[in-house]
């Protein structure tokens, strides 16, 4: 594996996740991590004692594979939108013959795509990067009709909470006509609730993407209930097909939060941490 170039690029709350993610079996994201880290070396740190950081850890893989739990067995054609630095179609087009269309804004897939060049190795299956803003209407379907036929899976993770309410909307049509047309599903990690978490001063150290959440006001952007988003995506000709179940014990992160956690951290969390706050839906048309 070599250094392609430098990713001082990469943003501080993009470069935070990816280190993050590296701490987990997340597939490529240590490697990823390494790589963005040169020339300095790169060792994910299990000792560490930040209950807040391993909490998020957790987060961000149960969020990472609750799309690959949903994806159905037969998907072939798979476009992923506003991806990030993760790498689960590289992972993805490694292990079987999809044909795989990985996408986000131009001036992260600039920096993305030298960072693939140097993880690829042979693939059983297609895999490219393409710019694409998600509510570009005429090049999201230009994307979508490269696709060979049959039905389309459309997943994202991280990209929802970041949308007003119109724009939302607009992403919805765009994937319910294309559903329409082609057959398939939409699977969705963003479905998260707008609700007050109590402060907790031991949670607090070490979550490094915390103050990003609060200046992008991601909270404002979620729904304030479950019932609530089921509607919204009915309202827009869509309906719940299938939800994740978690498994927070397959978790790898989960003993180091463990060992993070004072008893009574993990007794105020049983206390005031009640309901689900975050599920992933796979979406078809109505």
């Amino acid at each position: 594996m070599q250094q392609t170039r430098n990713y001082n690029t990469i943003s501080p709350s993009a470069r935070a996740l990816l280190l993050m993610k590296a701490h987990t079996t997340i597939p490529f994201a240590r490697e990823a991590a390494t790589l963005i880290q040169a020339p300095e070396p790169f060792e994910p740190d299990f000792t560490t004692r930040r209950p807040g950081f391993w909490i998020r850890t957790m987060h961000f893989e149960a969020r990472y594979w609750s799309i690959n739990h949903l994806l159905p067995d037969d998907a072939s054609n798979i476009l992923e939108l506003s991806s990030g630095f993760s790498l689960r179609g590289l992972a993805l087009a490694t292990e079987r013959p999809v044909y795989y269309i990985d996408t986000d804004l131009p001036d992260l897939i600039t920096t993305k795509q030298p960072l693939v060049d140097a993880l690829a190795g042979p693939l059983r299956g297609h895999y490219e990067l393409r710019p694409l803003n998600a509510l570009d209407t005429t090049t999201f379907n230009e994307i979508v009709n490269e696709f060979p036929a049959g039905p389309l899976t459309i997943v994202n993770e991280g990209l929802l909470m970041y949308l007003g309410m119109e724009e939302k909307r607009q992403l919805c049509r765009q994937i319910r006509n294309t559903l329409s047309a082609r057959g398939g599903y939409w699977i969705t990690a963003d479905i998260y609730l707008n609700r007050d978490l109590p402060e907790d001063p031991e949670l607090a150290r070490g979550d490094t993407l915390r103050e990003f959440l609060e200046q992008h006001n991601v909270k404002a952007n979620m729904f304030n209930s479950f019932e609530e988003a089921t509607d919204f995506f009915a309202s827009e000709g869509l309906v719940i097909d299938k939800e994740f179940e978690p498994d927070y014990m397959s978790l790898t992160s989960l003993p180091h939060f463990l060992a993070s956690a004072t008893p009574e951290l993990l007794q105020r969390i049983r206390t005031n941490f009640q309901g689900k706050m975050h599920t992933t839906w796979r979406l078809k048309t109505s």
